[in-house]
């Protein structure tokens, strides 16, 4: 099972300039908690909800958006991780799984093999190959 079977191929995108409020809406209106991030066609990081969290937030917060960084100021370049441990759309479904693991990360942005991002596989598409796995293995009783 090849990466590219699982990912999913819309991707929202950020870019490093831009502000951290616009991000987390973004985030927040398309339900996803994982973003690459672009300079250009180039990818330069990922940036996670967790990302956005404060690393100082108390149980006091008086709401929810205060354990956010939502700060216009502060730039998805600011927060993001850089040089992001990535898989290709031909790598084989195993490699995704052992990164995701090995270091704790919810999603893998998915390039081409000329070097384009073309997706993202994430723990949920992990599960839904493994669905599908079992699925082929077991098939429900008719």
């Amino acid at each position: 099972m090849r990466v590219s079977e699982f990912m999913t191929r819309k991707v929202i995108t950020a870019s490093p300039d831009v502000g951290i409020r616009e991000t987390y809406f973004a985030m927040r209106e398309n339900g996803i908690r994982h973003m690459p991030v672009l300079d250009g066609a180039q990818l330069v990081g990922m940036i996670s909800d967790r990302d956005l969290r404060r690393p100082d937030w108390v149980d006091e917060a008086p709401d929810l958006a205060y354990d956010y960084h939502l700060e216009d100021n502060v730039t998805v370049g600011d927060l993001m991780s850089r040089n992001p441990i990535l898989v290709h759309t031909y790598d084989e479904l195993g490699l995704a799984c052992k990164l995701i693991v090995q270091h704790g990360f919810g999603a893998l942005p998915v390039l081409d093999k000329g070097g384009h991002l073309v997706g993202i596989i994430s723990k949920a598409d992990l599960v839904r190959a493994f669905a599908a796995l079992l699925e082929d293995a077991h098939p429900p009783f008719s």
